[in-house]
């Protein structure tokens, strides 16, 4: 059994076609077959029924293909290695960050690290999906919403908690609550207009996670996707939103104003992501070391 054979079967699982999967990977479809045949002759079983022009994986197949991926993954992560052992901080370094975190708070520490590994491409991801990105291997390092939005085991990751961070109310100098000195109750969002993301948005989800505990939905005015929209909404309509301290206190816009809430306070909690079985050099590991000491800064 060769690397290369294992290669030529995986395009036929994921094209489902042996000519597509030929075309794909740029062989005749004759030699594509060939090759699925002698795998097939060398394991002494059927890897595919054929079932006229359609294929479908046997359960031998779907086997193969469990332990095809993770060979791949495998032999991958020794030339990562070794490469990263060889040119040092070289290399692409792919990370997801949410949106909002993204757009205010960590421009700083990319530039730091930029600046420490300038041989090192930087790609970073805005997304709302980091743990399916993490976990598909279109990223390396996510930084996500953690535990607070429910329990999540999967033995494909490595979860590293960063930090708790309590949400506020956040208002204009123009709102009625501007001046107010004590905290707001959660009960008092219930009838208060608010800015925030649509339904099933994470930043709104997780807020409402606490005020259905309670009855309740925030009475929401305006609905925008984005952070930076909803902030400037706050500002133009004197109106109000829930969003985490620290992010607005790394904002620190004169003209956005905190109130805490008080009892059963909403929060988040953030962690790093990334998959168990991939490697992860000495740059990624620098990078998620800068990361736990930003956030508990």
């Amino acid at each position: 059994m060769e690397i290369r054979q294992l290669h030529y079967f995986m395009a036929v699982c994921e094209e489902m076609h042996f000519t597509k999967a030929a075309e794909k990977i740029g062989i005749s479809q004759p030699t594509l077959s060939q090759q699925i045949r002698a795998l097939e002759d060398e394991l002494n079983t059927p890897l595919f029924d054929r079932l006229g022009k359609r294929i479908a994986l046997t359960e031998a197949g779907a086997m193969l293909l469990q332990y095809s991926s993770q060979i791949v993954r495998d032999l991958q992560n020794a030339k990562d290695s070794i490469d990263d052992l060889r040119t040092a901080q070289r290399g692409t370094l792919r990370i997801g960050v949410l949106p909002s975190d993204l757009d205010y708070r960590i421009t700083g520490l990319l530039t730091e690290f930029h600046r420490r590994f300038p041989g090192i491409k930087l790609q970073v991801f805005a997304s709302v999906d980091i743990l399916q990105l993490v976990l598909n291997n279109q990223i390396d390092i996510g930084i996500d919403i953690g535990s607070s939005l429910g329990d999540y085991t999967d033995e494909r990751l490595v979860r590293i908690p960063l930090c708790k961070e309590d949400y506020v109310l956040v208002v204009s100098d123009g709102h009625p609550l501007r001046g107010r000195k004590e905290p707001i109750r959660l009960d008092e969002l219930r009838t208060l207009p608010t800015i925030m993301y649509p339904e099933g948005y994470i930043g709104r989800d997780l807020v409402e996670r606490f005020t259905r505990r309670r009855g309740f939905t925030l009475n929401t005015t305006l609905e925008t996707t984005s952070a930076t929209s909803v902030l400037s909404l706050v500002k133009e309509t004197a109106g109000a939103t829930v969003q985490p301290y620290p992010l607005i206190r790394q904002i620190n816009d004169p003209g956005l104003h905190c109130i805490p809430i008080a009892e059963e306070t909403p929060y988040r909690s953030l962690e790093i992501l990334y998959r168990s079985d991939r490697y992860l050099g000495q740059a990624a590991k620098a990078f998620m070391e800068r990361i736990i000491a930003f956030f508990s800064e």
